[in-house]
């Protein structure tokens, strides 16, 4: 499909000046270093970071989605490269190189507006879901052959959805009796005709379309990798800036900064010194009123900023 969709990037400028906003001890200027745009999506945080940079500053970018590399690839500018991959290889990246990581987590604009896509509810499309097109199992493939209670697990630990086993049933069910769901637009209404009650203004197949998309992608796992690996490669004083747009996702980030961001002692030896923290939490920030007016998308994301230390 040919077709271009929008994408209004979230915390645009808040996530650029916090990701230049590092205190590198190389001495020299955090424009001429080494930054990481993650997840570049449609380039919207790239673009914005290359016009910050010096001339000999870099800016290499991570996606898995060959739509997003076509797009990079279209950026002629020789501080930049891009790397079809997901996010969970910055660990290729040389140890304490990079002066700024930038993760922008979930699905873009783009992506869910695209019907062929598969990633919402709201269009008629194949029930793919994967960021990258190019290899693994789509969500159709996956529920064709999955059991009852895999499916069930996956709604309910990705999902936080309470109607799981319901859903899970109804699902091998119908493709028992008709053949396996295969589009969105048929896994929808199954949600619909199984989930009876569900929160004011939310479709009864949000919690299913996020649970699948996270586990067929393993995006949770994929952000737990690359999270460690920003601990390596960072020089000190760079800045790992995250923004999530659900709880799952914030909730390993917030773990995870609070968890380096203090001194760990050994209870098994008292009198030994403490393992010196790796990270400093420099802050959580929401979109503005202005931004959630223009961009409704932008309502549920968090950015959390926190600084390499010297240890």
């Amino acid at each position: 499909m040919d077709a271009q969709w929008d994408h209004a990037t979230v915390l645009l400028n808040e996530a650029v000046d916090a990701l230049l906003d590092g205190t590198p001890d190389s001495g020299h200027s955090n424009a001429d270093g080494l930054f990481v745009d993650a997840t570049f999506g449609r380039g919207g945080h790239s673009r914005l970071i290359l016009s910050r940079l010096s001339p000999v500053g870099r800016l290499v970018a991570f996606d898995r989605d060959p739509e997003a590399v076509a797009v990079a690839n279209g950026i002629d500018d020789a501080r930049f490269s891009i790397r079809h991959a997901a996010f969970s290889e910055l660990n290729a990246m040389p140890g304490t190189s990079v002066a700024g990581i930038l993760m922008d987590l979930g699905v873009s604009s783009p992506q869910i507006d695209n019907p062929v896509r598969g990633f919402s509810f709201r269009f008629d499309g194949p029930l793919d879901m994967r960021m990258d097109t190019t290899r693994g199992q789509s969500v159709a493939q996956w529920l064709a052959t999955a059991e009852t209670d895999e499916i069930a697990e996956v709604i309910r630990e990705y999902g936080e959805e309470r109607f799981a086993g319901a859903i899970a049933k109804a699902l091998v069910a119908r493709r028992q009796e008709r053949g396996p769901i295969s589009t969105t637009t048929e896994l929808a209404q199954l949600v619909a005709d199984t989930v009876k009650t569900r929160e004011p203004g939310q479709n009864p197949a949000t919690r299913t379309f996020q649970a699948f998309r996270i586990f067929i992608n393993a995006e949770l796992e994929e952000l737990q990798q690359a999270l460690e690996a920003s601990l390596d490669v960072l020089q000190p004083g760079g800045r790992l800036v995250v923004i999530s747009f659900h709880s799952l996702e914030d909730r390993i980030v917030k773990q995870f900064i609070a968890k380096h961001s203090r001194d760990a002692y050994d209870r098994r030896n008292p009198f030994a010194a403490p393992k010196v923290m790796k990270l400093k939490a420099i802050d959580r920030i929401k979109p503005s009123g202005r931004e959630v007016g223009g961009n409704a998308r932008s309502r549920s994301a968090i950015m959390r900023v926190a600084e390499r230390t010297s240890a």
